[in-house]
């Protein structure tokens, strides 16, 4: 008897789906920044609050019906902790920011894009693939842990 293996398993299956769902929640964010920011005019904070919010149920859903689908995290609950990870994950890319920026004082345009969006974006996903496995979507459907 022959049986079909999935071309992806384990943990690169659980990686890879990750990382789908981050970049489609992250075309989300930015197109709807964008769109916040030109046609409907609103201020920065304001369309980057909703565009994050917005981003973050992208990522949440996403999460939830493909690379966590096995697991039982549901709720309001849920959604706070994966809101409030991705909150944490956003402090990192500030921080990072920050030191470069204002501690080190590497104030070039070029230095800025990479404490944030390059060093920051790494270990703010670091903590948010931790945070979203650990913390929101635990346990079931996973077959042992690989992360220590």
């Amino acid at each position: 008897m022959v049986t079909a293996r999935p071309l992806l398993s384990g943990p690169t299956r659980e990686l890879t789906g990750f990382a789908a769902v981050g970049l489609l929640a992250y075309a989300a964010d930015l197109g709807l920044f964008s769109w916040l920011r030109g046609p409907a005019a609103l201020d920065p904070l304001t369309a980057k609050s909703l565009s994050f919010v917005a981003g973050c149920t992208v990522a949440y859903l996403g999460n939830a019906c493909v690379t966590y689908r096995h697991t039982r995290a549901t709720g309001a609950r849920a959604y706070a902790v994966f809101v409030a990870v991705n909150l944490a994950g956003a402090l990192v890319q500030l921080l990072c920011l920050a030191v470069s920026h204002y501690g080190l004082g590497l104030t070039s345009q070029r230095a800025d894009t990479v404490s944030g969006a390059v060093v920051g974006m790494a270990l703010a996903t670091i903590l948010r693939f931790w945070g979203t496995r650990t913390l929101v979507f635990r346990g079931g459907g996973r077959v042992g842990s690989w992360t220590g």
